[in-house]
């Protein structure tokens, strides 16, 4: 399956990520992730969701090096209903056109879990994650369309993912998205350490054309 999504996304740089190449505008194009994306893909997940500093820091080549093998894999998978999908910043300046890797997203079909007994597959979404660079231009938020555009195109009404209860910001972004609490998901870590619960979010997904 090779799948293509084109967004148009205006933007003013801010100061801090604006140079002499910088663009004001992004154009983003988004697809299938292909092998030659592995690097780049490694290193935009690594950097989103472990740290540099202090004690973990020694640890950062040895994750990015795990997350490389295990996408690797997952790229190679057969099944049906997996895709990798990548973002793509074409950006426009003086010196011509570059492309930079904005961000990236997984969707697969989840199997329920022992206390879900009834329920039957359904597609989940994880592993989103946006490059420092590209972030608040939209990129997340293409991304999540483009998986919700896949979960009807696979005949699913409904598409889920997961958000730590903590995590304000992500959770800002599913909510102006239209995702709404599903489940609150049973945890002991959650009631013996006080880890942030696991919420899962549902949206139902309008299957009418141009809707």
């Amino acid at each position: 399956m090779n799948l293509c999504f084109s967004f148009l996304t205006s933007y003013q740089p801010t100061a801090a990520s604006q140079d002499t190449s910088a663009a004001d505008a992004s154009h983003f194009t988004i697809r299938t992730a292909q092998v030659q994306d592995l690097a780049s893909l490694a290193e935009v997940l690594t950097d989103s969701f472990h740290s540099r500093s202090g004690i973990m820091g020694w640890a950062y080549p040895v994750l990015r090096l795990g997350i490389y093998e295990d996408l690797r894999n997952r790229l190679r998978s057969t099944a049906p209903h997996y895709v990798c999908l990548v973002a793509l910043a074409v950006m426009s300046g003086v010196g011509g056109t570059r492309e930079e890797l904005a961000g990236t997203v997984e969707i697969a079909l989840r199997s329920p879990s022992s206390w879900q007994p009834r329920r039957s597959q359904y597609p989940y979404i994880s592993n989103l994650a946006v490059s420092k660079s590209c972030r608040r231009r939209g990129v997340a938020k293409q991304l999540l369309l483009a998986c919700e555009q896949t979960a009807v195109d696979w005949g699913f009404p409904d598409i889920y993912l997961h958000v730590l209860e903590n995590n304000h910001q992500a959770r800002q972004l599913y909510l102006k998205a239209g995702y709404q609490l599903h489940q609150i998901e049973p945890s002991y870590g959650a009631w013996l350490l006080g880890h942030p619960k696991r919420l899962l979010l549902q949206k139902h997904l309008s299957t009418t054309p141009n809707s």
